[in-house]
């Protein structure tokens, strides 16, 4: 009876984190298929003529893109990787100053982006089709990445740990969170809005998928299994979906530049 006692309150909280990780993966994907619709409708709706001038996206395509490039998805294996032999308490201080650090910088990001863009006179759609390069290239290798088998880099007992904040500023949070291409996608967003409201709905967006991304983090360990076999198909499609958009940003650019 002691031992019934003893562990039936560790399979019952691994029973509600399991949940409660299932449940946030499964509303970040629903976040992502309604977004993903939503934009899909709205470009339906639009006609093939002349490109219209940059304005506001709509909230579910600016969802989908800053859940593509700023996610959970492409964390995890890189946060195993720095988190290899580490107990919970330094897994959890690294997995919350990583997405602080995150957070902050994305943020300051958008906020000066219109007043760097303002300052340099760099036009919208450069700056657009120089994100789309970006996003197109990286996303190209990592989804060739795939095909290339697995190299294991066990860690060395006899190696110090480096520092918690360390860890959690690099190569955590830059560049692994907080990626170039995110970053330029934030700053376009920012500086396309026209009122207040909408560059506080970015911000909202932003912080939730942080959010996001922390819970994924923090449930790593406990979903191991289900993370190795559920990440390797949704890095397939969302690596595809990467390549697209950032096709799809170019060909926006160059016809906002009159190439096309």
């Amino acid at each position: 009876m002691l031992h019934d006692r003893t562990i039936r309150p560790v399979g019952d909280e691994r029973l509600r984190w399991g949940t409660r990780c299932i449940a946030a993966l499964a509303l970040g994907v629903g976040c992502l298929a309604f977004a993903t619709a939503a934009s899909a409708a709205h470009a339906a709706a639009e006609t093939a003529a002349a490109p219209a001038p940059l304005g506001p996206l709509p909230l579910g395509q600016v969802f989908t893109m800053l859940f593509l490039m700023l996610g959970p998805f492409k964390i995890i294996g890189p946060f195993f990787k720095v988190t290899q032999g580490a107990d919970t308490r330094r897994t959890r201080q690294i997995a919350v100053w990583a997405t602080i650090f995150s957070a902050l910088a994305l943020l300051v990001a958008g906020l000066l982006g219109e007043s760097i863009l303002r300052s340099y006179g760099i036009p919208l759609p450069i700056l657009a089709l120089a994100g789309g390069i970006i996003l197109f290239l990286v996303a190209l290798q990592s989804v060739l990445a795939q095909f290339q088998p697995a190299q294991a880099h066990p860690a060395d007992p006899s190696v110090a740990p480096e520092p918690v904040m360390k860890v959690a500023m690099a190569p955590l949070a830059f560049p692994t969170i907080v990626t170039p291409y995110g970053i330029a996608a934030v700053v376009i967003l920012v500086a396309i809005s026209n009122s207040r409201g909408d560059q506080l709905a970015i911000g909202a967006t932003i912080v939730a998928i942080m959010v996001l991304n922390l819970i994924m983090m923090l449930a790593a360990r406990r979903l191991k299994t289900l993370f190795a076999v559920a990440l390797p198909i949704l890095g397939a499609v969302l690596g595809v979906v990467q390549v697209a958009l950032g096709l799809d940003i170019i060909d926006n650019a160059l016809r906002q530049l009159g190439v096309l």
